[in-house]
């Protein structure tokens, strides 16, 4: 008995030594994957392939590295809505731009797409850090652009997008005027015990009961649950039920977390969606969806700026008498 107790004792220790090892050496290859096995960095087409009217933006962030973007306007010109865009982990802009043009088409908006550092022609290496950095110098762009409207600025996230942009507009409450999340993971942390799923009893975030002794090691957290309940912007959940990556139970619990403490949050779900399809199997409801919360939005932020403006008024008129 006590030969297979210290057996037992040896092959735990062993496995959280295998873990470390895994996570020290190989995590940001997990989280960010600007080049997945067959393709390399460069962008494999331009929106001018999809006879897309853009602009090639060159960005600083705050810690001097240099980012690339594409502004794709909407044709014929408007000044809002704009969606400003983050990416999945893998591949780099290029990929998203079928999406892109059909976003364009049916919700009449420009889209903003950033190249996070160490993607596409951004310089750097992608951390949590450094992105979040990237996405403000993203929005600190839009804000100072004279051709939209910054008061229209909408933010859509996919899967690690959706963490960045969560990140962004619980910093920027009066720059973001919603949120927009599909198929986003509560935390890296949970999702190591997903991908790798001897470390479930080592790493997890605030959902998970493991004793979370490596959590330390992770050096990309990326902990929206903690992050989706400081946001008062109104927040769209788009889920794919059958998402073979992200466990669909992820959006159920930032939904459920975000309901807490906001009022203006919208859930819907698709029986047939994957992680990258679900804009596809969805067909005409999803983008209906988007296009119904994005008009009721619109409209309050309208109605609030409108008494706004007419209450200064007012209050120039009490100081007169």
């Amino acid at each position: 008995m006590a030969s297979f107790l210290k057996a037992l004792v040896y092959g735990a220790g062993g496995m959280a030594v295998v873990g470390m090892a895994a996570l020290v050496a190989f995590q940001e290859r997990l989280v960010y994957l600007p080049a997945p096995p067959g393709y390399d960095r460069s962008y494999p087409i331009t929106p001018s392939n999809l006879r897309l009217d853009y602009e090639d933006v060159w960005l600083r962030s705050s810690d001097g590295v240099r980012l690339h973007a594409w502004f794709v306007k909407h044709d014929p010109p408007l000044r809002g809505p704009t969606v400003l865009f983050f990416q999945e982990n893998a591949g780099n802009i290029a990929h998203r731009l079928e999406f892109v043009c059909i976003m364009m088409q049916r919700l009449h908006c420009n889209v903003f797409m950033l190249s996070y550092r160490g993607y596409g022609e951004s310089d750097g290496y992608p951390s949590q850090h450094g992105i979040i950095k990237d996405a403000q110098a993203a929005l600190d762009h839009l804000t100072q652009r004279n051709d939209i409207d910054p008061s229209r600025i909408f933010i859509f996230g996919r899967s690690l997008g959706g963490a960045v942009g969560s990140v962004l507009a619980k910093n920027n409450p009066d720059k973001v005027s919603a949120l927009i999340l599909e198929n986003t993971f509560t935390s890296i942390l949970d999702m190591a015990g997903v991908m790798l799923p001897f470390l479930k009893w080592f790493v997890g975030g605030s959902v998970s009961k493991g004793p979370k002794v490596l959590n330390c090691l992770v050096r990309s957290p990326w902990s929206t649950i903690d992050i989706i309940e400081q946001i008062k912007q109104p927040i769209l959940f788009l889920s794919g039920l059958q998402d073979e990556l992200v466990p669909p139970s992820h959006m159920q619990m930032l939904y459920s977390k975000a309901v807490e403490h906001n009022r203006h949050c919208l859930f819907v779900d698709f029986p047939n969606g994957t992680h990258m399809n679900t804009w596809i199997s969805g067909g005409d409801r999803y983008w209906r969806n988007i296009q119904l919360f994005l008009d009721q939005y619109i409209s309050e932020i309208n109605q609030c700026k409108s008494r706004s403006k007419e209450s200064d008024n007012g209050d120039d008129g009490n100081d007169a008498l």
